[in-house]
């Protein structure tokens, strides 16, 4: 790191040099992991979500440079960029270098650098998820109807997972005590929220129409998005609003039905299909009827 610069631009510089390498902006995310000075043990391990999510991303092409041959989509880059800007700052302002953080969601990403803790990682990392939606819904709007539903499905996982480590009353009922270890960053099953590989193909843009990729949903990602998740959907919002500190997030849902760049028509998409298993993973596993804000417990 260069003395002299703010945590802030060597940020900027980091992010600039990798912005039309995607290859590049994976191994700078890893770089992140290791901290200011090449070793940080109690933080690698958290890098496995944040791989897997992006590993996912490189598959799909959503990365690569507007040059290329099959460009990316300016959306995930922008909000790809804005989760590896807010490490970069964290790491450089662990390092000393100069400057206060710009950002409530840099200052996530500093309280996980000192406190390693899966709560303290989805925090970080959904912060700056959420600023990115929230920054180029502009940008989201340009894309197909499909991908913007899956936006939408993307996020509503990733918030959830957060709500298992950290409100797993809300995320999983009665099975509680299951739920911090499925949504714990530095264990596999967390990459199974953030990822779609099961529903989406490997390719950049969708151009079917939203109920082709759904028809083709495997059991599982069915079972959890509609007999788990959807009906939760208005707590975990939210929840996930107040645990982060960004009442914006509340603009991404309309009484259950996520609108992030959707319009009244697409709520439709939200109804769940007339499915037994579903009916039985819902009357076995309700949402709360009071839910609670805060705490570990809620």
């Amino acid at each position: 790191m260069r003395t002299g610069m703010t945590a802030a631009a060597w940020a900027e510089q980091q992010v600039a040099a990798v912005r039309d390498d995607p290859s590049g902006r994976l191994a700078l995310m890893q770089r992140c992991y290791y901290g200011p000075y090449g070793k940080a043990p109690r933080h690698l391990p958290y890098r496995r979500a944040a791989m897997s999510a992006m590993q996912w991303e490189l598959r799909r092409g959503v990365l690569q440079p507007p040059f290329s041959d099959r460009p990316g989509s300016p959306w995930w880059r922008a909000v790809n960029e804005r989760v590896l800007r807010d490490g970069c700052e964290a790491v450089a302002l662990s390092g000393d270098l100069s400057g206060s953080a710009s950002s409530r969601t840099v200052e996530f990403w500093l309280s996980f650098a000192q406190y390693p803790t899966a709560r303290a990682w989805w925090r970080a990392h959904n912060g700056s998820v959420i600023a990115g939606y929230l920054e180029h819904r502009a940008l989201a709007e340009t894309e197909t109807v499909a991908e913007r539903f899956f936006m939408n499905v993307v996020l509503c996982r990733v918030l959830y997972t957060h709500a298992l480590v950290a409100a797993p009353r809300i995320a999983l009922g009665w099975l509680r005590p299951l739920a911090p270890l499925l949504g714990d960053p530095r264990l596999g099953m967390a990459g199974i929220f953030l990822q779609l590989s099961r529903v989406l193909p490997d390719e950049y843009p969708l151009r079917e129409e939203v109920r082709f990729y759904l028809r083709n949903e495997l059991g599982f990602g069915r079972l959890l998005d509609y007999g788990v998740i959807v009906p939760r959907l208005q707590q975990i919002y939210e929840w996930s609003a107040h645990e982060l500190a960004d009442s914006g997030l509340l603009d991404c849902i309309d009484d259950g039905a996520l609108t992030y760049a959707l319009s009244a028509d697409d709520h439709t998409f939200w109804q769940p299909p007339d499915s037994l298993i579903l009916h039985l993973a819902r009357r076995l596993l309700p949402p709360p009827t009071e839910p609670r804000r805060g705490g570990t417990s809620a």
